[in-house]
């Protein structure tokens, strides 16, 4: 039997095996992470990087969204709130675990783990928590600068905090299974990030990140929203912005509903990819 066969069919233990091998992958995987320079800069702190820069650079030109009398709107760190909590949420989970997992796969740390009681579910596990403490920790500090720093109005309303939740969550989510998914692309640890990066890149600027959506071409909007990072950004959007915002999008609303079935239907798409894609030794090794 061959070590690519043993590794993928050895038996991993009972369920409550699993979850706790599973448990304690959070923990190692969080602490790897950040140990990690380029991962904490480029997943962690570049929406706080890109938020101040927006501030700084656009802010002299006004509100957005004021009347015309003048009166009115929110300032430009306000409106970009929204869309550097969902770029934070693609990039913890897409770009970080693709290019992670790639990684894993060329100096043979899967190959290792894959000897060994841990299995994919366990895996996953790790990777998943991970995403989630690392995504809830920069959340929590974007909010904090955006509030303290930058001067950015919160909501105040339960509710509203409630809409966040499942968004966030739903987004960090179907994020770290797409990225997961995402690894089995690039066929080496060093050309991860030339396949990732790119892939990510172009979706902040599709899909509402870095660019005012409602401005953007009807052809480019409806490519957007074929993909997770529209949803998340819209959803993050009804959250931080004010009602009459609503009008901006491209059904009149900010409409919920919608963004929760997209992300759910993504989620399941990332669940079922990351599973069948997955390996501990590439196919072609």
């Amino acid at each position: 039997m061959s070590a690519s066969s043993t590794a993928t069919s050895a038996p991993r233990g009972g369920l409550g095996r699993i979850l706790r091998l599973g448990a304690s992958r959070v923990g190692y995987e969080t602490r790897v992470y950040f140990r990690s320079p380029d991962s904490v800069f480029f997943t962690f702190l570049f929406p706080f990087i890109m938020l101040g820069i927006f501030t700084a650079a656009f802010g002299a030109a006004g509100n957005i969204g004021t009347a015309p009398d003048g009166s009115g709107g929110i300032s430009v760190g306000a409106y970009y709130l929204p869309g550097m909590l969902a770029a934070g949420m693609l990039l913890s989970g897409v770009q970080n675990l693709a290019v992670d997992i790639a990684g894993e796969k060329s100096d043979g740390t899967l190959k290792r783990l894959g000897g060994t009681p841990l299995s994919p579910l366990s895996y996953f596990m790790g990777k998943i928590g991970q995403v989630l403490v690392t995504g809830i920790l920069q959340a929590g500090l974007l909010l904090l600068v955006a509030r303290f720093l930058l001067d950015i109005e919160l909501p105040s309303e339960p509710e509203t905090w409630l809409t966040f939740a499942w968004v966030f969550l739903f987004g960090v989510i179907t994020s770290a299974f797409l990225g997961i998914a995402l690894s089995s692309l690039p066929r080496s640890g060093k050309s991860a990030t030339a396949v990732v990066i790119p892939i990510v890149l172009i979706l902040q600027f599709i899909s509402g990140v870095y660019l005012q959506f409602y401005a953007l071409p009807e052809w480019m909007q409806n490519v957007a929203s074929l993909f997770p990072l529209k949803w998340m950004a819209q959803g993050m959007r009804a959250v931080f912005l004010p009602e009459g915002f609503a009008s901006l999008e491209p059904p009149d609303s900010f409409d919920l509903p919608l963004v929760a079935l997209n992300l759910a239907v993504w989620l399941v798409v990332g669940l079922v990819l990351s599973r069948l894609t997955f390996r501990w030794i590439r196919r072609d090794s």
